[in-house]
């Protein structure tokens, strides 16, 4: 008998059936008699927008580069396979998995009744102690480390299972589920699988986007092709952050243009320099401008030692030269994701300013604004198609209290 198979899933809600998919799942082997003998998790592409995201905490920018639960379904059943699966609140990870397989053709041993559920077991080893995952772990004495992810979710059940295990060892229930498990037959997979991916290896920080140009072309490009990758790139800066997607963009664009490494590092300077150049207007530079001068450097790729130099040469008291973005009256702004404000507030403040709310993204909207501005949604993804800027609430909140 092969023990085992403790799991938790975070997830983009809780309707398994139809709209919600798994974002982060965790496997943990656990021997018949308690003992923790393995564990595995990985990030999961919903190819949607993550939910609620501040209860899970994964970001849009770890998930890019997840693999997709197709890819991940062979490797998983293969940890599942000949084991008992147990979950705490199995009918909602057991639901899950079964309709992520369902929804890619597999029938799968899984589902909401099969299996063992720690929160069931402790209404019958821990009466009174409650029904969440902390109540019945602390019971034990278990501290759960990071809670909703879903590694720290599981390694805490795996540890309230062998709890449950050596206060009734020769139940017998533990060996007719261990038997039962073993019966059960698994499909096989086909189909491209990709390597797992925590949150850990997802968030390693990437190499700059400069890094990923091409590093010397035959200068044949024209003013207008920098002009356009200039204004990519102020679209790109409007929340002073630059995203996964909108860097992969920068870099995609770029190639397109034939901008090499060298180019782009000098539009960047230029950039810069138009930026200096406006902060000069009235003659001198608050501390406000000098650290949003700083922070533009930093985003591309630039030193402190740049920024003094574009201070050093702009001129004074003239026109900043770049056709800036902006944002007027009239305009049509779109909102998605799970905003830190509920979303009424931030179309009052819209309508307020004179702006228009629409309810989706067409090429006749100027602006959608993100909860997070690498959203998987597919509002996330019409816009970036349309070459719509994709800002975060804080930015727009910015632009608000600016005036437009």
């Amino acid at each position: 008998m092969a023990g085992y198979a403790v799991v938790d899933l975070e997830t983009t809600g809780l309707d398994s059936t139809r709209r919600d998919r798994v974002v982060e799942l965790s496997v943990v082997h656990v021997s018949p008699i308690g003992e923790i003998t393995g564990q595995w998790e990985t990030l999961v592409n919903p190819r949607r927008d993550l939910g609620p995201q501040r209860i899970h905490r994964v970001t849009a920018a770890q998930i890019l580069r997840a693999p997709t639960f197709d890819q991940v379904a062979g490797e998983l059943a293969r940890l599942l396979a000949g084991r008992v699966m147990v979950a705490h609140n199995l009918r909602f990870d057991g639901g899950f998995l079964a309709s992520e397989y369902a929804r890619h053709g597999y029938r799968v041993p899984l589902g909401p009744h099969v299996g063992m559920c720690t929160m069931q077991l402790g209404q019958r080893y821990l009466p009174g102690a409650g029904r969440s995952l902390a109540d019945c772990c602390a019971a034990f004495g278990i501290t759960i480390e990071d809670a909703h992810r879903a590694s720290a979710d599981a390694f805490a059940t795996a540890r309230l299972l062998g709890g449950y295990l050596r206060m009734d060892p020769e139940g017998p229930r533990w060996r007719q589920e261990l038997e039962l498990a073993g019966e059960h037959p698994w499909p096989s997979f086909f189909g491209d699988e990709a390597p797992w991916m925590a949150r850990e290896h997802a968030e390693a920080r990437d190499e700059h986007f400069l890094a990923r140009l091409v590093e010397n072309l035959p200068t044949t490009h024209a003013d207008g092709e920098q002009t356009a990758y200039l204004a990519s790139l102020d679209q790109a800066l409007l929340d002073r952050h630059i995203s996964v997607a909108e860097a992969d963009a920068l870099v995609t664009i770029a190639a397109e243009l034939g901008i090499d490494r060298i180019t782009a590092t000098g539009l960047h300077r230029a950039y810069l320099g138009q930026l200096a150049t406006a902060a000069l207007v009235d003659g001198r530079v608050t501390a406000a401008e000098l650290a949003d001068l700083r922070q533009v450097g930093d985003l591309l790729g630039l030193t402190v030692y740049d920024v003094d130099h574009a201070l050093r040469d702009a001129p004074r008291g003239r026109p900043p030269v770049i056709d800036r973005f902006v944002l007027e009256r009239g305009d049509r702004v779109v909102f998605t994701g799970e905003m830190s404000q509920p979303r009424p507030d931030w179309e009052q403040r819209a309508l307020d300013a004179g702006l228009n709310v629409h309810p989706a993204v067409t090429k006749k909207v100027k602006l959608l604004v993100a909860a997070d501005p690498d959203t998987l949604s597919g509002k996330g993804r019409k816009a970036r198609d349309y070459g719509i800027p994709v800002i975060t609430e804080d930015a727009f909140a910015g632009m608000l209290d600016r005036g437009l």
